[in-house]
């Protein structure tokens, strides 16, 4: 772990020099400043300060037309793994690097207009895959139409764009894969003073290395999300039904086939009295996938606690639960289907575990000894819900599993430290550390070594004020 950290660090030095110039070249005062005039009588004053300009780059739209706007962000990450896979010396380190550019033209006050091109890239990555989520090269993320104003009772947006809901635990961006993930979507946004209802039908974008990304393949997703703050005092509840229809699946009896599954649930985010806030979020699933049917459900439970005084200090308390399979060959698939989260640090920083056939609690506490630098430290441990079923990562692919059942359920235990610095509005670094200490499931099922994660990023916004 030692060399993945001194390579992250190494790395990291080429991207700081180049842009730490331009930050300290912005808090600059004003040339143009004049010294205050005093009465002799009085004590010298300061000079003032003029307030610091952005960088050059991102004071471009100043000199565009008001209906055209444009934002860049350039992203780069030096991460690493030591034992992916649970085995002893499967390590490796590499560069992940991702440039966004983002048009935005406005029409009129009911029509407007996005276009959102990246560009994704992995180097000197030698263990595993080196195609998406890692590398994605030059394409059409998002592009897409906006009908309608902010605060208008019907509007719509209609073409490529990214599904994000509540806190993505269904259905995210997932912004901390390089590649990202977008829908060819039609979506319709319903307001009134008591609540906002999202209806869409998607097909997800698949990123493809060697040819434009695409959509289709039979896969689709219809569903509406609805938010009111009506129903409960300090409180967001936010219910949904997703309709997820997919082919040329796996099914427990053998043929493959079509999955037609309705998730219903609900999401519930409030506040207590004495400094407590609180999350919930449970869903119910059924419907078949060829001659299989379904029924499955998860819960997610959280209650975090803010420190008043100096520090910022909050406590975090949760419990995530999701069904496993009983039996793999009955004909009922139990397995709870996480659809398309930002997993990311839901259940661990590692992103070894996902929602699906677990037991998990996490305890943790967050402080800012300086401004704007957030500090979290987090411990976490995992059981199966089923020993008859699998481990599942937070991309939901299984990773472990013991035929006829495992001995012992217990996954392992996890502690992570992460923290993050906003060195100005256009810029933030970040870094973390997951270490991941195997339990007598993970022993069993595979070799067992003890799964380390580092990681150093920076990014850097241009093109715009914020």
């Amino acid at each position: 772990m030692r060399r993945s950290l001194l390579v992250c660090v190494r790395r990291l030095t080429p991207v700081a020099l180049l842009v730490f110039p331009l930050t300290a070249a912005a808090q600059q005062p004003s040339a143009s400043a004049q010294p205050q005039v005093v009465t002799p009588a009085a004590p010298p004053a300061a000079a003032p300060q003029a307030p610091p300009k952005v960088p050059i780059f991102n004071r471009a739209n100043q000199n565009l037309p008001k209906w055209l706007q444009v934002r860049g962000e350039f992203r780069e990450r030096f991460e690493g793994f030591e034992s992916l896979g649970f085995i002893e010396d499967r390590d490796d380190s590499y560069a992940l690097t991702r440039f966004r550019f983002n048009i935005a033209a406005t029409a009129n006050k009911y029509l407007s207009f996005q276009a959102n091109l990246q560009d994704a890239r992995v180097a000197d990555k030698t263990v595993g895959p080196t195609t998406a989520p890692f590398r994605g090269p030059f394409d059409v993320r998002a592009l897409f139409a906006d009908v309608g104003t902010a605060k208008a009772p019907v509007a719509a947006r209609l073409g490529r764009q990214e599904l994000a809901f509540g806190e993505q635990r269904l259905l995210g961006h997932l912004a901390w894969v390089n590649t990202g993930r977008t829908w060819d979507a039609a979506r319709a946004i319903l307001r009134h003073k008591a609540f906002q209802v999202d209806v869409f039908a998607a097909s997800l974008v698949r990123s493809l290395p060697d040819e434009f990304d695409k959509s289709g393949n039979g896969n689709r997703l219809i569903g509406a999300y609805a938010t009111t703050a009506k129903l409960i005092p300090k409180a967001t509840v936010e219910p949904y039904v997703i309709l997820r229809h997919d082919e040329n699946l796996r099914s427990e009896l053998g043929p493959f086939g079509s999955i037609d599954q309705t998730t219903v649930g609900t999401r519930t985010a409030g506040r207590l009295p004495a400094g407590l806030d609180y999350g919930v979020e449970m869903a119910l699933q059924r419907g078949s996938l060829a001659d299989d049917s379904i029924s499955a459900w998860a819960g997610h439970y959280q209650l975090r606690e803010s420190l008043p005084g100096k520090g910022a200090v909050k406590f975090t308390t949760e419990y995530n639960f999701a069904t496993g399979d009983k039996n793999p060959t009955d004909g009922t698939r139990a397995t709870f289907d996480q659809l398309y989260p930002t997993g990311h640090d839901k259940l661990g920083l590692a992103d070894q575990v996902g929602w699906r056939n677990t037991h998990h609690i996490r305890e943790g506490i967050e402080f800012s000894p300086w401004k704007a630098t957030p500090i979290s430290v987090n411990y976490h441990s995992w059981w199966l819900a089923e020993k008859t079923d699998g481990l599942y990562a937070a991309s939901g692919a299984r990773t472990a599993f013991v035929a006829g059942g495992a001995a012992d359920s217990h996954v392992g235990q996890e502690i992570d430290f992460q923290v993050t610095r906003a060195v100005a509005p256009y810029l933030q670094l970040a870094a973390g550390y997951a270490h991941m200490f195997t339990g007598k499931f993970l022993k069993q099922a595979t070799p067992g070594a003890s799964y380390s994660a580092p990681y150093v990023m920076v990014t850097y916004v241009f093109l715009a004020e914020k």
